[in-house]
């Protein structure tokens, strides 16, 4: 029986790979380890709560001395570690908690897998879950591949790139069995409504200013999350040590264009006249170091592992709307903060 920490399991990503995980594995043990900030929420993982294979701890993966003493009690064979600061704007209002969480806290990882599986490497892993920020920009042409140099240009994808190399450090020098995957910008169910695709569905629907940097000629690679944490599953799996594989959906798009279309859509499922929602979109000043545009290569995972996306950008972005329009609680308790009160009436008393 395999036990796995999975570290920012209540964050966007982390609670799909956890969901996933826990259900699609019910002889392995799950432990959810998340420092719950703002971020965090243990409202996406309701559903599997009360699964017997299935653990939370609330934690923090800077404080080395419980990582150690983590490790020594879970006695996990595996991390697949999310945990990460991950917000572009807040690195560039506070690079040093990027730093610290982004950079210290997967040196600690580290250094507790490399003390507690010394001379067991082969049947454990790390596997380090990164974002595409780290080859920095793209002009209107190219792709990044697994072999793109890295070029990070926010403190953020900086404090990211540096977690990436350190991993790759103790796989070369300690022989640590660590994987690294690189993944372009998500999208789904459960995204903290300060992302773009989730903030610009909150305002819509609320008939509020629709914040757009620069002209909205930024582009990205979009990935519904789901086909994110099942490439994670296929790498955890099948992935050889040392490697490294890019995750994308082959789908650009131009930051308006992505607005208009959800403009689009909202108001086909609100009711509205065509075109009312775009009169919403208000341009502001453009992000400092803001990157123009982001393209995965993922040749290699494909043709390695087998994996592609299961569903269209527009089929995911429908099931997306629908999921927000359908969860106006789950949205009514980020938006107010409440949702940060699940932890204290769900665990503290058990």
């Amino acid at each position: 029986m395999k036990k796995i920490i999975i570290t920012g399991g209540a964050g966007f990503i982390g609670s799909h790979v956890v969901r996933r995980f826990v259900t699609t594995y019910p002889g392995y043990q799950i432990v959810n380890l998340d420092k719950l900030t703002y971020a965090g929420n243990l409202e996406n993982l309701r559903d599997i709560e009360h699964n017997s294979n299935y653990k939370f701890v609330k934690g923090d993966i800077v404080d080395a001395a419980f990582i150690d003493e983590l490790f020594k009690n879970e006695k996990p064979d595996a991390v697949i570690h999310l945990a990460a600061e991950s917000h572009v704007d807040r690195s560039i209002t506070n690079p040093l908690e990027f730093v610290m969480t982004n950079v210290i806290g997967t040196v600690n990882l580290l250094n507790a897998a490399k003390k507690y599986w010394a001379g067991n490497y082969e049947n454990t892993r790390f596997y380090h879950v990164s974002t595409d920020e780290v080859y920095g920009t793209l002009g209107e042409t190219g792709m990044f591949t697994e072999e793109t140099a890295y070029d990070p240009h926010s403190p953020y994808s900086a404090s990211k790139a540096s977690s990436d190399h350190f991993v790759r450090a103790y796989q070369d020098t300690y022989g640590l069995n660590a994987v690294i995957s690189n993944c372009s910008n998500n999208y789904g169910s459960y995204h903290f409504p300060e992302k773009l695709i989730p903030l610009s569905i909150h305002n819509i629907k609320q008939s509020k200013p629709i914040p757009v940097y620069g002209k909205g000629e930024n582009v990205r690679d979009w990935l519904w999350v789901e086909d994110h944490a099942r490439a994670i599953d296929v790498i955890f799996h099948k992935a050889k040590s040392g490697t490294t594989y890019n995750i994308g959906g082959h789908n650009e798009w131009k930051n308006i264009d992505l607005i208009r279309l959800l403009c689009s859509i909202l108001d086909k499922k609100l009711g509205r006249p065509e075109g009312e929602s775009a009169k919403l979109i208000t341009f502001v000043t453009d992000r400092a170091g803001h990157d123009l545009r982001y393209a995965i290569d993922a040749t290699k995972l494909k043709e390695e592992l087998g994996w592609t996306p299961s569903i269209t950008f527009e089929q995911g972005l429908e099931k997306t709307v629908d999921w927000y329009l359908a969860n106006q609680e789950w949205l009514d308790h980020v938006t107010s903060g409440q949702y940060q009160q699940y932890y204290e009436g769900q665990y503290t008393n058990r």
